[in-house]
C-alpha cells in the first residue's frame, strides 16, 4: 500500500481531524513504523460510540498496516473517581469486560482482535518505574499550570469546575503515556484534543523519552526529535433532543459536542450488548426531526455505523407509503431524507433493524456464562457506587 492510500484509510470517516497530515506523510515516507494507541477510562458499559465507532477506526488502521494498541487507563480512572475510586474493581473490569467488549466490537467492524495490543496503565508504570515519573515531570516542566487547568475538560470536567489536586496530574500523565510508549499516532475522540495538542507542543523540548528518528547529513548520523500525529474521530450523537431547538448555525459545533452519546444517559445511548427490544425502544424514541440533516442523531448513526460497516440500509414500508427501499450510501439516504421522501419513523425502524443485526454477534458473546458474569459484575458495581 502506497503512502497516499495509507493516508486515505487513516483519514476516512469517522476521522474528523489529523494533526497534521503533512507530519503523518513525513513519518510514513521516512519509513518510521506507525505506532498507535487509544486510551479509555474504565467506568460503565461500552456503548456504540466508545465501542463500535472507535473500533471501526482501529480496523481502518490495521488495514493501513498500523500497529494498534488499546490503553486501559486504570489509574486515570481512579483519579477521576469512576467506579467509586475502587482501584481493584477498576483493574478487574479493564482486563475482563472492557477487553472482551473491544475485541467483539473490532471483530464486527472488520478488524482483527488478535493483532491488538492491550496495555494496562498500572502495569506500564510498574514496568518503567521511575522512568515514567521522569517523563511526566519532563512534560510538566514544558507546559504551564494555566494550560493544564484548561485541559481538565479531557476528563469530562468543566474548565472552572472545583477539582482536587490529583486531577491536575491527569493531563501530564496522559501526555507522558504517549512518549513512554513511543507512540507516534495518538488516537481519541475530538474531546481529547487538548491533551494531544500539549503532546505536540512539548514533543521537541523533551529530554526524557522523546520521539526520534535517525537523520544523516554529510555522513554524520544523529537523532532528530519529531512530533506525534493526533488522530481525532467523530463523537457519536446521543438520541436526545437538544435543550434549545432549532440550533443556531454558530452554535451547532458546540451543541454537537454537548449532545455526544453518554453512558450516564442510558435512554439516549445504545450499549453494545443491548437486546433487540431495548434497541428498538430507544431508537423509536429518538430525536429525529423531518428533513433535518445537520443535527439528526439517527442519520448520524446510519452514517457512522451502518454504512461504515459496509451494510446497506433497508427501509421496509407499507406499499401505500412507497414500499421497501434500499440505500447503498449515506449520501443517497441524506438526499432522500432532506427532500422529505422518507418519514422519520421509517428511518428509525430501518436503522434499529440494521443495528440489531450488526450487534447480534456481540450479544451472543456476552450471553456466554463466563462473559455474562463480567457484565453482571460491572452492573452490580455500578449500582453500589
Amino acid at each position: 500500500m502506497d503512502t497516499a492510500d495509507k493516508i486515505d484509510l487513516i483519514n476516512a470517516p469517522p476521522t474528523e481531524e489529523i494533526i497534521t497530515k503533512s507530519d503523518l506523510k513525513a513519518i510514513i515516507e521516512r519509513g518510521i513504523p506507525l505506532k498507535h494507541y487509544i486510551g479509555f477510562e474504565i467506568s460503565g458499559f461500552l456503548h456504540l460510540g466508545s465501542g463500535i465507532v472507535t473500533m471501526s477506526k482501529v480496523a481502518d488502521l490495521q488495514k493501513a498496516g498500523v500497529g494498534c494498541s488499546i490503553f486501559l487507563a486504570d489509574l486515570h480512572t481512579w483519579i477521576n473517581d469512576k467506579l467509586g475510586g475502587d482501584l481493584d474493581a477498576i483493574k478487574k473490569t479493564a482486563v475482563g469486560y472492557y477487553k472482551e467488549g473491544f475485541n467483539q466490537c473490532l471483530k464486527v467492524m472488520g478488524g482483527k482482535p488478535s493483532k491488538v495490543k492491550y496495555v494496562l496503565g498500572s502495569e506500564l508504570y510498574e514496568k518503567h518505574k521511575s522512568e515514567f515519573l521522569k517523563a511526566m515531570i519532563d512534560v510538566s516542566k514544558n507546559t504551564t499550570l494555566a494550560r493544564i487547568k484548561r485541559s481538565i475538560t479531557i476528563m469530562g470536567r468543566k474548565e472552572k469546575e472545583k477539582i482536587n489536586f490529583a486531577m491536575l496530574l491527569y493531563p501530564p500523565m496522559q501526555v507522558a503515556d504517549i512518549f513512554i510508549q513511543g507512540i507516534n499516532l495518538a488516537h481519541s475522540g475530538t474531546d481529547q484534543r487538548k491533551a494531544h495538542v500539549v503532546a505536540r507542543d512539548v514533543a521537541t523540548k523533551l529530554k526524557i523519552h522523546p520521539l526520534t528518528f535517525e537523520k544523516t547529513i554529510k555522513e554524520k548520523t544523529y537523532k532528530e526529535k519529531y512530533k506525534p500525529v493526533a488522530l481525532h474521530t467523530h463523537l457519536l450523537a446521543g438520541l436526545g433532543k437538544p435543550p434549545v431547538w432549532p440550533i443556531k448555525k454558530r452554535k451547532l459545533k458546540e451543541v454537537l459536542s454537548e449532545m455526544k452519546m453518554s453512558k450516564s444517559i442510558p435512554k439516549t445511548c445504545v450499549f453494545i450488548h443491548d437486546s433487540p427490544k431495548q434497541i428498538k425502544t430507544k431508537m423509536m424514541n429518538a430525536f429525529c426531526p423531518p428533513k433535518e440533516t445537520k443535527f439528526n442523531p439517527v442519520l448520524d448513526w446510519a452514517k457512522h455505523i451502518i454504512f461504515k460497516a459496509n451494510r446497506e440500509l433497508e427501509i421496509d414500508r407499507p406499499k401505500k407509503y412507497g414500499g421497501k427501499i434500499h440505500f447503498y450510501s449515506y449520501e443517497d439516504l441524506e438526499k432522500v431524507y432532506s427532500d422529505g421522501a422518507l418519514h422519520p419513523l421509517d428511518l428509525k425502524a430501518g436503522v434499529a433493524k440494521e443495528l440489531t443485526e450488526l450487534l447480534a454477534p456481540i450479544r451472543k458473546h456476552f450471553n456466554k456464562p463466563r462473559i455474562r458474569k463480567m457484565k453482571e459484575d460491572l452492573e452490580k458495581l455500578k449500582k453500589t457506587r
